[in-house]
């Protein structure tokens, strides 16, 4: 039974034999963390008064217990930090999460040398004025199989701010094209329209460099000068692969990349029925690319915001069926998202649900079946639930912690550990600890805004 409980009756030092909960999707301060005063500043400026908690009697009162020190002072701000050891095998090459690894590792790789491979195009289109069409295309055609082989992993990959900044067009051009091919598959789209999709949408920003890079690769917001020469750019990718005698379907996909249903978009205004399907596609995955995207002027959001606000589709500017589409390819709370379930466990989003794109399947966070492979659930309306989309710096957190029990798991096989467990212990917090409490509340409050903005999708209409 759930206790509501008042702010005025928080205390620093205070700890719950509960989570502490905002609200019954949102924790607060997990079981065993104390109250501290920075976490109390913040509630107050955030205008949150009540809560609520799973027992209503705690660890040592009847609503929180003093962990002062014996002397009256308290105790510095720690957290638990809880690392899998990982227990080696014999036959190591067989264990299942060993074998899990080595695939993600593998389409990582794929990955990268598709994204030095569009380099290299863009590359020679820049200084020789020319592009192997018969590569492109036999390039493309692998692409299509292996995002078909191993979508779930591939749409995993998001290339880093730091890759981003290096070579946007290649990064921007690598990420929409798995996303348009995708698509492609999701409508059950021939080979050979597959494959022209992905050389169109590889090629979508041609035009690109014949723009000042100074205006693409610029991390401040354009002038409105600016912004008209670069809205020049699908007429000169459309002139660019019309002079290297590519398909007529290239070329308009290119040309219309950025038209909008609604009449409102560019270079020539079109509407709905005019615009080619692949510029349609295109048109959904850059603007779903660029909204997760990191840019120095603006703030980095999440695919789950991004789903969002493509589902509403304001003003229909996208295609229905194609948005649908992007909707069944990588699920409301789209592959590669942490999410935090109503039992208590984070998982990664790793597959689509066929019959329901609003519960996907996903790999709970340090947990393995009974053969050793990671631990997959279907979400559900019930125990499975998704409660919430973990923040940006949360997910980051995961990751960084993922990465050192692994690098920790394959110091313990070299010393020949042999258990299989969690070993748990707390250390002191840094002195910023509490800016990622700010931080924290604040991702609170925009996903309580994005719920309640959520409430306005019509999910009816892609059923």
């Amino acid at each position: 039974m759930s206790t509501t409980v008042g702010i005025e009756a928080l205390r620093t030092s205070l700890i719950f034999k509960s989570d502490l909960m905002l609200d019954k999707n949102f924790v607060l301060l997990p079981v065993t963390v104390p109250v501290y005063q920075e976490l109390l500043d913040l509630l107050k400026e955030w205008q949150f008064s009540e809560f609520e908690c799973e027992s209503g009697i705690s660890l040592g009162g009847d609503i929180g217990v003093d962990k002062n020190a014996p002397d009256g002072r308290p105790h510095p701000k720690k957290k638990l930090v809880r690392r899998r050891k990982i227990k080696p095998a014999a036959g190591k090459s067989y264990d299942p999460a060993h074998l899990e690894q080595n695939r993600i590792a593998s389409v990582s790789d794929t990955y990268n040398e598709m994204m030095e491979y569009i380099a290299s195009v863009y590359r020679q289109y820049a200084t020789h004025k020319k592009i192997n069409q018969a590569e492109l295309e036999e390039r493309i055609k692998n692409l299509c199989v292996f995002i078909k082989e191993n979508k779930r992993y591939v749409l995993r990959i998001s290339p880093s701010a730091a890759v981003r900044s290096k070579n946007f067009l290649v990064a921007h051009s690598m990420r929409s094209t798995v996303l348009a091919i995708t698509i492609g598959l999701e409508l059950h789209m021939e080979l050979s329209r597959l494959v022209e999709l992905g050389m169109t949408c590889l090629l979508h920003e041609i035009g690109m460099l014949r723009i000042p890079p100074q205006l693409y690769m610029s991390d401040r917001p354009l002038s409105t000068s600016e912004r008209t020469q670069i809205s020049l750019h699908p007429i000169l990718g459309c002139n660019i692969v019309k002079e290297l005698e590519f398909p007529v379907s290239v070329q308009l996909g290119i040309l219309e990349h950025h038209e909008k249903e609604n009449g409102t978009g560019y270079p020539r205004h079109l509407t709905s029925e005019k615009i080619s399907i692949y510029a349609k596609i295109i048109a959904i995955v850059c603007s779903f690319e660029a909204i997760t995207a990191p840019r120095e002027y603006k703030t980095e959001r999440t695919t789950f915001d991004a789903m969002v606000e493509m589902l509403k589709n304001k003003d229909n500017q996208y295609d229905a069926t194609v948005l649908k589409a992007l909707l069944y390819s990588l699920s409301l709370y789209p592959i590669g998202a942490y999410v935090y379930l109503s039992n208590g466990k984070v998982g990664l989003v790793t597959d689509v649900s066929p019959d329901n794109p609003t519960n996907p399947i996903v790999q709970i966070v340090n947990e393995t079946g009974d053969d050793g492979s990671p631990k997959t659930v279907q979400t559900d309306d019930g125990a499975n639930k998704i409660a919430r989309v973990l923040s940006k710096k949360e997910s980051e957190d995961i990751r960084a912690s993922l990465q050192n029990a692994e690098a920790g798991g394959t110091a313990a096989d070299s010393d020949g550990e042999d258990e299989d467990e969690y070993e748990e212990y707390y250390e002191e917090e840094e002195d910023g600890a509490e800016n990622s409490t700010s931080a924290y509340l604040d991702s609170v409050a925009k996903e309580k805004e994005i719920d309640a903005q959520f409430s306005e999708v019509d999910l009816s209409e892609f059923s």
